[in-house]
C-alpha cells in the first residue's frame, strides 16, 4: 500500500484526511468491480475515511463544484482564514464556522472565494446553508453530530433537500465527515471509468453508476475506491487519451476493462454512452 497520496487530490490527500488501512483484497472477488477496487488499492492507497467537520466538508464540496482542486483549494483556505475558528480579527462566533458564515456579508464572501469560480452563486449557497445549519442544528457541532449519528438514508435525504447539494456532494459529506461505509461518491472521473470498464451500463447516469458500484463493492472499500479511481482517471484513464491507446502494457487494469467507447486501432476514445444504439422507432 502506497502512503504517498498526492496532496492536490482534495478528495483524498492530506486535505481529505483519512487514515491508511490495510483492507484485505479478495483472492476471488465476488464481482469485477471489487477486483478493480482491490487493484486500485494496490496501485494507489487503501484508507478509511471520516472525521472531517461536516459543515466545513459541505462548504469545501460546494466550492469544488464545476472547478478543479487547483482552484477550489485556495478558495477554501481563504474562506477558513477569514471565517474559520482560527481566523484573527473577524466576526467569528465562538469558533463556529456556520455561525460565522451566517452573518457574513455576501459580497465579502464572494470576494474571498472568487478563485473557485461561480463565486456569486456559491457564496449565496454557502450563506443559505450556514443559516439553515444554524437554525436547525444550533451550529456546526450539532450538524456534525447529525451527519455522524443519524441514519445514513435520512442524512442523505436531508442533504439533498439543501440548495446546491446534489448526490455527489451529499455522498462526500457522508463519506469524509460521517465515515459511512458503502458510500461511493461519483464524480466525472468515476462516472467515466465505471462505464468505460463495464462496471456499470454504458448509458448510466451518475446515480446509476453509484448504485452499481455500491451494490458490487464491499462497504469498507467504497471510500478508497472513490479516491483512487479519481486519481486513476487523472493519471491514466483520461477522457480523450486513456493509457490503453498506447498499448495494453500502458494500463495496469487493461485485462479488467471492457474499454467501452475505445477504438484502439483508430486511437479514439468517446463517451461510453455514444456506444449505445438508439432505440428503434415505434413504427419500426
Amino acid at each position: 500500500m502506497r502512503d504517498d497520496e498526492p496532496a492536490e487530490n482534495i478528495s483524498g490527500g492530506d486535505a481529505g484526511g483519512g487514515r491508511p488501512t490495510a483492507f484485505e483484497g479478495s483472492e476471488d472477488p465476488d464481482t469485477r468491480a471489487e477486483a478493480v477496487v482491490d487493484a486500485l488499492g494496490d496501485l494507489y492507497w487503501r484508507k478509511a475515511y471520516g472525521g472531517q467537520d461536516a459543515f466545513e466538508c459541505l462548504v469545501r464540496t460546494i466550492l469544488s463544484q464545476n472547478t478543479s482542486d487547483k482552484a477550489s483549494q485556495p478558495a477554501h483556505d481563504a474562506l477558513m482564514a477569514r471565517y474559520g475558528p482560527e481566523a484573527e480579527g473577524t466576526a467569528t462566533r465562538d469558533g463556529d464556522l456556520a455561525a460565522s458564515l451566517a452573518t457574513a456579508a455576501r459580497d465579502e464572501l464572494a470576494e474571498t472565494i472568487s478563485g473557485a469560480g461561480l463565486y456569486n452563486v456559491k457564496s449565496e449557497r454557502i450563506l443559505a446553508l450556514a443559516e439553515r445549519v444554524l437554525e436547525e442544528y444550533g451550529g456546526a457541532d450539532g450538524f456534525d453530530a447529525f451527519v455522524r449519528e443519524e441514519d445514513p438514508a435520512t442524512v442523505r435525504e436531508t442533504l439533498l433537500d439543501m440548495d446546491g447539494v446534489g448526490p455527489k456532494t451529499a455522498d462526500c459529506v457522508l463519506l469524509f465527515a460521517g465515515g459511512r461505509g458503502g458510500v461511493f461518491p461519483v464524480d466525472t472521473h468515476v462516472h467515466r471509468i465505471a462505464r468505460r470498464m463495464g462496471l456499470a451500463p454504458a448509458d448510466a447516469d451518475h446515480e446509476g453508476v453509484r448504485e452499481a458500484l455500491e451494490a458490487a463493492v464491499q462497504p469498507e472499500k467504497c471510500g478508497f475506491g472513490h479516491t483512487a479511481m479519481i486519481q486513476f482517471g487523472r493519471e491514466r484513464c483520461t477522457a480523450r487519451e486513456p493509457a490503453c491507446l498506447e498499448g495494453p502494457e500502458a494500463c495496469p487494469l487493461y485485462d479488467r476493462c471492457d474499454r467501452v467507447g475505445i477504438d484502439e486501432l483508430a486511437g479514439d476514445a468517446v463517451d461510453p454512452s455514444r456506444t449505445v444504439a438508439d432505440p428503434p422507432d415505434a413504427d419500426g
